[in-house]
């Protein structure tokens, strides 16, 4: 090969290998950056997380001193008038939240709220009895409740059956040994044969499953509920006293059975006029963050402490 052939070759061969380095550089570099857009947005993800978890610790301490001043206005009822179940609104929280913005940047934050009573709903802890047994009066009240959701009556004992099996026993409350599974969402309900995704949907706003029994509040039960505590009360009748309930409350459980559409009957298992147990709903939206809770809170004495909290 003459020599001028050489020398070009050899440029050639030092062209392209310099034209690859620099790719190669290019792309090394392009790759550092990329990562770490990736791990900056990575930990203002986890930032943004934080912040909405700990806005959802505030609304939740809001809601405890709501139901402890509701408590010490009302101690001996529970309303649906009651300051607890004003809703709190989308609100805006730009201006209370610590963050760099950026020129142009669309920023939002936001929460919003609500508050319902837990013991306006069924408890399905009630069907669970002494000595490992059902409780029969809690079950035909479960019973006429399907009835009125058009809904299959038997389905009530085997729900029953599954939550007085789930009781631990004795050996198992002083021992570490597994106990048995229960009902915990409205959706477990799923595990009793013949129950459909659809029954349980029209269950949902009826039902409940609280760490222990607990009385029916008639003060801010609806009326397939009344109508299910009280054999006999029709569900129009019901529906008349949910009426007259938006401008008189029941002061005790005797006023509750004095009035006209209560005349010969008689409630088949107790119920009370006041409530324990609240379900607080929490949203929070933060930039491009958001997050829904759901948690169970419990009033004992004008105190009020979580019980748990769940992420949807």
């Amino acid at each position: 090969m003459k020599p001028h052939l050489q020398r070009q070759r050899q440029r050639g061969v030092a062209v392209i290998t310099a034209l690859l380095l620099t790719t190669l550089a290019v792309t090394i570099v392009t790759s550092l950056f990329w990562l770490q857009q990736v791990q900056v947005r990575s930990m203002e993800n986890q930032r943004l997380q934080l912040q909405t978890r700990w806005i959802l610790r505030g609304a939740l301490d809001l809601s405890r001193l709501i139901l402890n001043q509701d408590f010490n206005d009302s101690p001996l009822v529970t309303q649906l008038n009651g300051i607890w179940a004003t809703p709190l609104e989308e609100t805006r929280l730009d201006d209370y939240v610590e963050r760099e913005r950026q020129q142009g940047e669309n920023f939002n934050a936001t929460l919003s709220g609500r508050m319902i009573d837990a013991q306006s709903r069924y408890n399905l802890a009630n069907l669970a009895g002494a000595g490992k047994q059902p409780n029969t009066a809690e079950i035909e009240v479960f019973e006429r409740l399907l009835n009125n959701l058009r809904l299959d009556s038997s389905l009530a004992r085997g729900v029953a059956d599954l939550v007085t099996n789930a009781q631990p026993t004795p050996a198992q409350q002083t021992t570490t040994t597994t106990q048995p599974v229960g009902l915990v969402r409205v959706e477990d309900l799923l595990a009793v044969a013949g129950f459909t995704p659809q029954a349980v949907e029209q269950l949902r706003d009826y039902v409940i499953i609280l760490p222990s029994a607990t009385p029916l509040n008639v003060n801010t039960a609806p009326a397939e509920l009344l109508s299910a505590l009280v054999p006999g009360l029709s569900l129009s009748d019901a529906a008349a006293m949910v009426s007259t309930r938006k401008t008189v409350y029941y002061l005790n459980t005797g006023s509750f059975t004095g009035v006209s559409q209560m005349q010969g009957k008689k409630a088949g298992v107790s119920f009370s006029v006041r409530s324990d147990y609240f379900l607080a709903y929490s949203r929070v939206k933060l930039d491009r963050a958001t997050l829904e809770t759901q948690s169970l809170l419990k009033r004992a004495r004008g105190y009020t402490t979580v019980e748990w909290i769940r992420e949807y």
